[in-house]
């Protein structure tokens, strides 16, 4: 799964919590940066929990006050009974199973809850709000389980594990990661636990923040694959002898695909002053076409880069959103919604799967090309010092299209996989927690797909001297043999070399390397 650094804390700048931005998102999950809420944002909650107030004795049926949950919302339960109905819907709905879930995506969750929280359209009191901004702060995350989410309404499973610790219950890890009772953790911490009153737990559990969580910070990797895979690209046409013409500006604009049009910029940037690529620029050189996989690089990376920016549309419109049921509107009522629905975010995580498959997809026949003598251009077969006695690379890239596969299986949608639940009240329901979560898998896969692109082109490059390869993939190649991914020679061990150079393209450093050279890349 994620490769990423346990977050440091405590990270520089502090965030703010009320609407939020995506680069807030990562620095609080997974930089630890601690949060604040503004003096507007806790009298806004103290303004609408005095209407919660108001309501708590109404012999009146107010959804999630006076009655209870999903299928049982048509029974009344009693004043005396309201706050201890809170308590039980948070102990009963921490249901989850399984491997526990990242901790960046926990933060995540919790921060977005927070935000919602913050908007005073919940009903929550300003010390249960505190009590969250508190457990972020201090590093102590809930132990919430991988599978118990349908994503309908919200994310209930694992928002209910949350706010199980901020009332003390449960498990937590502390800011070090060792595993606590959730009351040992807030008393270490200082945070006293929080006694639910009428309507918080369903406040605190009746979200969409998990899947929203998964999505900014998958996005945000994203941002560096994407440009990593371009890199990996040209490096890939440059060693095979391909060309860059039909990357130029012009024609790109034929089919005006804003990702497209960056995307060959990036190629063409990457592969500026390339020996190799002019030590075939001559009538002698009869190709007059390259494969699909070098040639139309940019419509399969571009379209990927456009199918984000609309994730991302997605995503900004539910950072400044209150997701809750019922929520308190601005004229004092008290309305039930379907705005915990997840679909919005459902759809956009499954349409990134798809795109995450397809840009692997095409990378691991550009791979694929260096290692066939018949299409290779003069490189020995599969890369091998003494082919034969060597395999050179020959398993690499069996571990990259295992990965493809998969990330082909993943690629199939969740969202419209609906199945009914709580006796049918709940007869359709997003499984936008499993759409992020098969996500999360096909992020890391597609990382770990380039770093073998970029190895075998890095090694394919050696074997083009003497000519050069261009300043930018030249770096790249320093990069890695200064990270102790040796060049060409006879067969060794290359799992370390793999994995070393996965960590190399998801912290961005292969990009970082390119753009030493070009400038940033888009």
């Amino acid at each position: 799964m994620s490769r990423l650094p346990v977050p440091t804390l405590p990270a520089e700048v502090t965030v703010d919590v009320g609407p939020l931005s995506p680069e807030d998102v990562v620095a609080v999950a997974r930089h630890g940066a601690p949060v604040r809420l503004s003096d507007a944002a806790l009298e806004a909650v103290a303004a609408t929990r005095r209407i919660i107030d108001g309501l708590a004795g109404d012999s009146e049926p107010h959804y999630g006050i006076s009655t209870g949950f999903g299928a049982l919302a048509t029974t009344s339960i009693p004043p005396e009974k309201r706050a201890q109905l809170q308590r039980s819907l948070v102990r009963s709905h921490a249901a989850g199973s399984g491997p526990e879930v990242e901790r960046e995506v926990v933060r995540a969750t919790m921060l977005l809850r927070l935000s919602t929280l913050a908007t005073g359209r919940t009903g929550v009191r300003v010390e249960t709000a505190q009590a969250y901004a508190a457990l972020l702060n201090a590093g102590i995350t809930p132990v919430v389980r991988e599978h118990g989410s349908l994503g309908c309404s919200g994310d209930l499973a694992p928002l209910a594990h949350c706010a199980l610790a901020v009332m003390g219950e449960g498990q937590v890890r502390d800011a070090s990661g060792e595993l606590l009772a959730a009351g040992d953790a807030l008393a270490a911490a200082g945070i006293t636990p929080v006694e639910l009153a009428e309507k918080e737990g369903l406040a605190l559990i009746n979200g969409t923040d998990g899947m929203l969580g998964m999505l900014v910070l998958a996005l945000h990797d994203l941002g560096t694959l994407l440009t990593t895979a371009d890199v990996a690209a040209a490096m890939s046409v440059e060693g095979q002898l391909g060309t860059d013409d039909v990357f130029a500006a012009d024609l790109q604009a034929l089919r005006p695909h804003p990702g497209q049009a960056a995307s060959a910029a990036n190629l063409r940037a990457v592969m500026s002053g390339s020996a190799i690529r002019e030590s075939h620029r001559t009538e002698a050189c009869t190709r007059v076409q390259d494969a699909y996989s070098l040639r139309c690089s940019p419509q399969v990376h571009g379209s990927a880069r456009d199918t984000c920016d609309h994730a991302r549309l997605v995503a900004g419109r539910e950072l400044s959103a209150a997701v809750d049921n019922p929520v308190v509107t601005l004229d004092g009522r008290v309305e039930s919604n379907g705005n915990f629905h997840g679909a919005p975010v459902a759809h956009v995580l499954d349409f990134l799967a798809v795109v995450t498959a397809d840009v692997a997809s095409i990378a691991e026949r550009r791979t694929d090309r260096f290692l066939d003598v018949a299409r290779s251009h003069g490189l020995p077969p599969f890369l091998a010092d003494d082919p034969g006695t060597d395999s050179g690379l020959m398993i690499a890239q069996y571990t990259q299209a295992a990965v493809v596969s998969e990330l082909k299986r993943l690629a199939a949608p969740a969202s419209v996989d609906s199945i009914p639940s709580s006796a049918m009240q709940e007869d359709h329901v997003s499984m936008g927690w499993g759409a992020a979560r098969k996500l999360r898998r096909s992020v890391d896969g597609l990382a770990r797909v380039l770093a073998v692109e970029v190895l075998t082109a890095a090694r394919a490059l050696d074997l083009r001297a003497p000519l050069a390869p261009a300043p930018a993939t030249a770096a790249v190649v320093a990069l890695l043999r200064g990270a102790g991914v040796a060049g060409p020679g006879p067969d060794r061990h290359l799992s370390p070399e793999i994995e070393a150079v996965v960590d190399l393209v998801l912290d961005g450093h292969v990009r970082a390397a390119a753009e030493q050279q070009t400038g940033p890349l888009a």
